[in-house]
């Protein structure tokens, strides 16, 4: 008969909490002596959902236990009256939710605000002793707030993140969160002060805040699934975050907090001031995950473009209230996550009529004129490349400073692809002059031995979204490429100076037909000088007071240096560590994205190489000796005298790039940008040198602050 009494509450109207559906109704007289109670009190049923995320943190599984434990100092709280793995029936709380006649966003009385705070001071006195017992990895110390707090992001780690990574990892990594942003977060939890643990409500917001029709007590608490044991300044800022007070009331609850816990445990608010914006921090770093998930999730019941703008508006919102605490530089256009969205919808082709129409925009695509269908890659194979691209795992899933690159296998080719696409609003400090494409295509139709992707598509996709497939070069999918970022190896060093020299046999008119006419040092300085002159006003208020010149005295100072000409050759422009791909064959190392390519002297790529990638002294000389030894003279002329001019301009050209990267903290999520920045101070130190001017000075706050930036601290 209690079957039939869940059974029959399944029909009713339900409200619905973390994982579960609750339903408010009257006991029939069959199931009312199995309970205790009369026939025709109400209880509510709680329904597990079967379809829930898993978007929270549990301490305790079994909310029956908290429930029973609240009843000497909270005897207005539910009471569990059965409980099985399906389903619980606990006493109903007769009253309205604060939500009903006080909607988010708007402030509280100042008297429901009071007796708020009271709850959550006399939650303090519920003993440790009729607790559940803690997980076993729970901080020994019950009073050591640094480790709770630490605790609560691994939780959040483990139980939100985790468990969601195959289905949404793909979509964070393209919205621009790693997958060890959380932990990142847990190491740089600071000391904390020491304040006595307590039990925490953990979720106290107005849907789960019952407001009694007789007034005594005011208010009672629900919804105790998500209850914890530690620090209660936690309690606060959940409280503070999850309630949508409006910014001007913070402050009263906050003084009220404290009035009421110094009357039950005056120990909790020791610290109050310095350590509340630490949970508050975390509360809203974990809540991007649900915020997220929900937003994705809701798309696959209800396709429309309203309901994609919607989502786009509910995560560009998760991503800004997260942003500080997880340290995302660059939060992503609404155009940007509106594409990854669709993407990841249309993948899965699940949600109905409505998603069928997403996966048909999905698969078409506009082939661009300039680049004929491959043979071995043809357009049924883009199609699939397409569908496949927002379903791929996190792990194959790589977010540059221009591009968005995502592995994905295509049903009947033999190895993966990349789909490669710009990301939308980004401007490129160091801007690019060839099509990528054409420069693949000169490389492949040369027949050189350069080990390079090759480009099998081009094209736009729904919605105008351009995009390039390349083959692709990691020498195990299930694994991310690796680079060389603690500098080459002797062999990897000998792979990549013959590739270079491999490249001097790539006809350059291909790709640029007047560049034999430029004296490529001349104009390499005048790029310089342009980049300097163009700075952002931020940028060029803080250059200047480092000491670094203006373009003017940049232009007078570069005009001393000059290099012997040279034959050009085709260049790949930027070759970082991250821009070489071990492999293992002789040649030792794939070189990737060719954006920066151009037509020069092939003396420039060797030395901003070695710039940009930690070369020990004995790398370097087998780098240039080799390079002399495989070139002819025309090639090589003068080097000895001419590489530390380059080496001068690339260690400039960085003080004043790696700044305006500080200054709007633009693409420091791509490791090459953050190892640069986080070596400002020798960069610009190495710079001074270079142009001939005095040290900066290291007290500088101006270089302070740049410096703070460079750690992720505003």
């Amino acid at each position: 008969m209690l079957r039939v009494f869940v059974r029959a509450a399944e029909s009713t109207e339900a409200s619905s909490g973390h994982h579960n559906r609750n339903h408010v109704l009257p006991l029939t007289e069959d199931v009312a002596p199995l309970v205790g109670r009369a026939a025709g009190s109400s209880v509510m049923v709680r329904i597990r959902r079967s379809d829930a995320l898993p978007v929270v943190v549990r301490t305790w599984q079994e909310e029956a236990a908290v429930l029973d434990a609240l009843r000497g100092v909270l005897p207005h709280a539910p009471e569990c009256l059965i409980r099985t793995p399906d389903f619980s029936l606990h006493s109903h709380v007769e009253g309205v939710p604060l939500s009903a006649i006080c909607g988010n966003g708007k402030p509280v009385d100042t008297l429901l605000m009071k007796a708020l705070a009271g709850l959550l001071a006399r939650m303090t006195q519920v003993r440790r002793q009729a607790l559940p017992p803690l997980p076993a990895f729970w901080p020994a110390n019950h009073s050591d707030s640094q480790a709770f707090l630490k605790t609560l992001v691994r939780c959040a780690d483990e139980q939100i993140r985790k468990p969601n990574w195959d289905e949404f990892g793909g979509l964070f990594k393209a919205l621009g969160i790693s997958d060890d942003a959380l932990l990142r977060l847990a190491g740089d939890v600071p000391a904390m002060t020491r304040r006595p643990y307590s039990l925490l409500h953990a979720d106290l917001h107005r849907d789960n805040l019952i407001v009694s029709y007789g007034g005594d007590p005011p208010l009672v608490c629900v919804d105790w699934e998500l209850a914890t044991y530690g620090d209660p300044l936690h309690d606060l800022a959940t409280h503070l975050v999850r309630m949508r007070y409006p910014a001007h009331q913070w402050d009263e609850v906050i003084g009220a907090w404290e009035e009421a816990m110094r009357g039950f445990r005056p120990g909790a608010v020791k610290g109050l001031t310095k350590d509340l914006r630490h949970y508050v921090a975390f509360e809203r770093a974990q809540s991007v995950y649900p915020d997220v998930m929900r937003a994705a999730r809701s798309l696959r019941g209800a396709s429309t473009q309203k309901r994609l703008d919607e989502a786009t508006a509910e995560v560009r919102r998760a991503l800004e209230t997260a942003a500080g605490p997880l340290r995302l530089t660059d939060v992503p256009a609404n155009d940007e996550i509106a594409r990854a969205l669709f993407r990841w919808l249309a993948s899965r082709g699940d949600g109905g009529v409505g998603a069928l129409h997403w996966v048909a925009k999905a698969s078409t695509w506009v082939p661009d004129r300039r680049l004929s269908e491959h043979p071995d890659f043809p357009r049924s194979a883009v199609r699939e490349a397409l569908l496949a691209e927002g379903a791929a795992p996190a792990g194959r899933v790589f977010k540059g400073t221009a591009h968005l690159n995502s592995v994905v296998c295509v049903p009947g080719m033999p190895d993966p692809v990349v789909v490669r696409r710009k990301l939308p609003n980004v401007s490129r400090l160091e801007p690019s002059y060839l099509s990528e494409h054409a420069v693949l295509r000169a490389i492949q139709e040369s027949r050189v031995l350069v080990a390079a992707p090759e480009v099998l598509a081009l094209g736009v996709s729904h919605p105008n979204d351009a995009f390039s497939i390349h083959t692709y070069v990691g020498t195990r999918i299930d694994q991310p490429p690796a680079h060389p970022v603690h500098g080459l190896r002797p062999y990897e060093a000998d792979g990549l100076v013959d590739q270079l020299c491999e490249l001097t046999r790539v006809d350059e008119t291909l790709v640029d037909t007047g560049a034999r006419d430029v004296e490529f040092c001349e104009w390499l300085k005048e790029q310089l000088i342009g980049l300097v002159r163009d700075l952002p006003k931020e940028s060029r208020q803080l250059a200047r007071t480092l000491g670094l010149p203006d373009e003017w005295r940049l232009r007078e100072i570069l005009s001393r240096h000059r290099v012997s000409p040279r034959v050009p050759a085709l260049l790949h422009g930027d070759l970082n560590p991250w821009n070489l791909v071990r492999r293992e064959d002789h040649r030792a190392l794939t070189i990737i994205d060719w954006e920066m390519a151009l037509v020069g002297d092939p003396l420039y790529d060797l030395v901003r190489h070695m710039h940009l990638t930690p070369t020990r002294p004995e790398i370097r000389a087998r780098m240039f000796r080799r390079w002399e030894e495989k070139l002819p003279r025309k090639y090589t002329r003068d080097w000895h005298k001419d590489w530390t001019v380059y080496r001068r301009i690339e260690t400039i050209r960085s003080a004043y790039v790696d700044l305006v990267r500080l200054s709007t903290r633009a693409g420091l999520d791509a490791p090459n940008v953050r190892r640069a920045v986080d070596s400002y101070a020798e960069t610009l130190a190495a710079a001074t040198a270079a142009l001939g001017l005095p040290a900066p000075r290291t007290t500088n706050p101006y270089l302070e602050r740049a410096l703070a930036l460079a750690r992720g601290r505003p």
